[in-house]
């Protein structure tokens, strides 16, 4: 198969940028970036045969650990049934009913209706398509550093990959559309009345992560998710929160859950209109879904006016992978998950701080990124305004060691129920020499 340089090679013969994804690419670490050929465990392995313990885990689904054993049954057994057949299965009104009790909170549902679909992407775009033919009206508020997928009109200040490659947006996007997205700053109530004062009867719906998670992680201030909604509710808007990110990757109820459950103060007593998901919901596999109150999901075709279809939506195999994920994902699965996070986030802060690196940690739940600069990381520009040319070489100096970090400052790390001890270990080993390589990075000139 060659090494990693020479499959690099031949991906930019035939695939744009040689990756599917951009982010793949290194461009914001610099390297050579690796082509898997397996995982298992807290483990990836790359052509050349050498093992990494993985925190990308997939960006999040692998909750349980790579090829979970459970997981992998599923999709055998569901692949020899058929791979597909553009029809309705058992399966999806089980993973449907799964993921709905999952997210029932002291007797408060998060969503009434739930509709799959196979990407992130489609649900955040058939979520703007409700709001938009439930309020009859055209504008989205969304907030700089979130991402909602790549779909046109939100694009504008969308964080993860787009901040990485220093793209205020995309080419290819008509003003049009984009004249009906409004960017405001993340955490920032007095924002949204403004938006709202100056656009009335205009904004249909405000998008949000519930944790966001693309420009580093950015968790909300205290109280900001349930003072939105009902800013959203009084000026006859919908609050759509997205979970692709964060749903059972924080917690069995996601963000949502966590706040309704009083982990996160001052969160509970409120409920959005519509929320997506993506990643856990399909254990790996191209599975997501939108869901909400049932007179705004009942608009959805074959009931209502808005239109949304799609062949592989609620594929048999990948909704046998998330079944078996959210099944097997219970509470000492969380617990596992939030224990290793706190070792290496802990472990890594020391590090930074013994090599006299200035750093903060910003966490929401088990998910954490390290910003490069003193003062806490409030919203996008807070992100922006950090050191980041240090962690290339502290990246690199990881990657050297066998330890696969997310290739961008803007990403969140993840780990997973099957880091034990030894995987750990092998993090804490790698991570004095990297802290040494950040704090001898030299900033870029001109």
């Amino acid at each position: 198969m060659g090494d990693n340089s020479q499959q690099f090679s031949r991906a930019k013969g035939v695939i744009p940028g040689g990756v599917n994804s951009p982010v793949r690419a290194f461009r914001s670490v610099g390297g050579t970036p690796r082509f898997l050929v397996g995982a298992r465990g807290p483990y990836v392995t790359d052509v050349e045969g050498r093992e990494y313990v993985d925190l990308v885990c997939s960006w999040g689904p692998a909750l349980l650990g790579h090829a979970h054993p459970s997981v992998v049954k599923a999709v055998q057994d569901a692949a020899t049934r058929g791979l597909s057949f553009g029809a309705s299965t058992p399966a999806e009104t089980e993973l449907a009913e799964l993921v709905r009790e999952r997210t029932t909170i002291d007797g408060t549902r998060l969503f009434d209706r739930i509709r799959m679909v196979s990407t992130g992407t489609e649900a955040t775009m058939t979520a703007i398509r409700l709001a938009r033919g439930a309020t009859g009206r055209d504008v989205i508020v969304k907030f700089a550093g979130h991402y909602h997928g790549h779909s046109d009109g939100l694009l504008a200040d969308a964080g993860s990959g787009v901040a990485t490659l220093g793209l205020p947006g995309s080419a290819g996007v008509p003003a049009e559309v984009a004249g009906l997205t409004l960017v405001l700053p993340y955490n920032d109530l007095d924002a949204v009345r403004a938006a709202f004062l100056a656009h009335p009867g205009r904004i249909a719906g405000v998008i949000t992560e519930a944790a966001g998670a693309n420009a580093g992680v950015l968790a909300p201030e205290r109280g900001f998710n349930r003072a939105l909604a009902a800013l959203a509710g009084e000026n006859g808007a919908l609050i759509i929160v997205d979970e692709v990110l964060t749903g059972f990757r924080v917690g069995p109820a996601g963000w949502w859950g966590l706040e309704a459950s009083r982990v996160v103060p001052d969160g509970a007593g409120w409920t959005p209109d519509l929320v997506t998901f993506g990643k856990v919901i399909g254990g790996g596999m191209p599975l997501a879904a939108v869901a909400g109150r049932a007179e705004v999901m009942d608009l959805l075709a074959p009931l209502g006016p808005v239109y949304q279809a799609g062949t592989l939506s609620g594929n048999p195999v990948a909704v046998a992978a998330g079944i078996a994920t959210l099944r097997a994902a219970d509470a000492a699965v969380y617990e596992r998950v939030d224990a290793a996070a706190d070792t290496v986030a802990s472990a890594l802060t020391a590090e930074l701080s013994a090599a006299g690196v200035s750093h903060v940690l910003s966490r929401a739940g088990s998910l954490f990124s390290v910003a490069f600069r003193d003062a806490p990381v409030r919203d996008y520009d807070d992100a922006r305004a950090q050191e980041g040319w240090r962690y290339g070489p502290f990246f690199s100096s990881m990657l050297e060691q066998g330890v696969n970090l997310p290739p961008s400052v803007f990403e969140a790390w993840f780990l997973s129920a099957a880091h034990d001890s030894a995987a750990l270990d092998r993090i804490l080993s790698a991570l004095p020499a990297a802290a040494r390589a950040a704090a001898a990075a030299e900033a870029p000139q001109g």
